[in-house]
């Protein structure tokens, strides 16, 4: 359920609850509530040992049987992000969630430089209401993100619970989350799996970059198509030049998803994405390439990387849920560019 606020939940410590802290023995209470807003309610004294009339505002405080609690959860309030009347594609909604295709070009969330025209601020203008409150406040809860220019499917939370569900199952690498990309190259295994740390750059801190002792980054890799420009032939010398290069449509299936992973694990075994102004060194347009080839390749410019699919345990009604959705204008014409006369 929702939990309208503002409310005053009760519980009692039993026998099975001794030694517990206090933020996981409520969290264990009420699974409606995540443990980090249950947090922050204990440090605002929001929660009441009623027997002893004590506030408690540690959330490290061990229970002990028989103790009896009163926890207040507060009206939630209005987010700092103003709302935004922006257009939205929407795939699925519920009072718990949303799907989106979100397109290249669009920040997710608020920063500095980005304060308006982001993912949220459309969110909140298009939600309105039905937004019951993450941690308190009237928003979206964002559980993953997609850099500004990749485009593609995402799921945001619209309540406490969903926030809650949505936020273990990426942490159990449980979802399933799918990518296209038209990479340079071929690769040969054209299927297999990038299993490599990632961490960020310290000669660069705008980069993540495959090293020792970063976090575990999983990829599962297959070529769906070869991607062959055609050459442009004006003579017989412009023959020995040799054909274009060789690009490729590949799916990234994350097994987990970390900052920049598609970008730096296809980078690293060889094959950047095409447009990347990152991780790939192979922008430039070939000489014996087609001019339609070349222009398009000219004007692309985000990373050609689409988040085409997405799967997840619904965190209220515990169905399966499976989107999977087209890849956008731009890299259909890319591709067709790239393989037209």
């Amino acid at each position: 359920m929702i939990i309208p606020a503002p409310q005053i939940f009760e519980t009692d410590a039993k026998e099975d609850d001794n030694g517990l802290r206090l933020d996981k023995f409520l969290s264990n209470q009420f699974s409606d509530i995540s443990r980090s807003r249950l947090k922050s309610l204990i440090s605002e004294g929001q929660v009441l040992m009623t027997g002893a009339k004590i506030n408690m505002t540690d959330p490290s405080y061990r229970v002990k049987a028989g103790d009896h609690f009163s926890v207040t959860v507060p009206e939630v309030i209005d987010p700092d992000p103003i709302g935004e009347d922006i257009p939205l594609e929407i795939h699925y909604e519920d009072e718990h969630l949303i799907v989106l295709n979100k397109p290249a070009g669009m920040v997710v969330h608020p920063a500095p430089g980005n304060n308006t025209g982001t993912l949220v601020n459309a969110l909140i203008h298009h939600c309105g209401d039905s937004l019951s409150g993450i941690n308190g406040v009237k928003r979206p809860g964002i559980v993953h993100r997609i850099d500004k220019d990749t485009s593609g499917l995402m799921v945001v939370a619209k309540s406490d619970l969903a926030h809650k569900g949505l936020s273990k199952q990426f942490a159990k690498h449980s979802l399933e989350r799918a990518y296209k990309a038209v990479c340079w190259g071929v690769p040969n295994p054209t299927s297999g799996t990038i299993d490599l740390p990632l961490k960020r750059d310290p000669r660069n801190r705008l980069k993540i970059a495959v090293r020792e002792g970063g976090r575990e980054a999983i990829t599962h890799f297959r070529v769906i198509k070869r991607v062959e420009p055609l050459r442009k032939i004006t003579s017989r010398s412009n023959l020995k030049q040799g054909l274009p290069p060789s690009l490729s449509l590949v799916e990234c299936r994350l097994e987990t998803g970390r900052t920049h992973q598609v970008r730096v694990h296809m980078a690293h075994i060889g094959h950047p994405l095409v447009g990347d102004p990152l991780y790939s060194r192979r922008n430039n347009p070939q000489k014996n390439l087609t001019e339609r080839a070349k222009s398009a390749l000219a004007d692309f410019k985000r990373q050609a990387l689409h988040s085409y699919l997405i799967g997840f345990t619904h965190p209220a009604t515990k169905k399966v849920l499976t989107f999977e959705i087209e890849l956008p204008d731009d890299m259909k014409y890319l591709i067709k560019a790239l393989e037209a006369a």
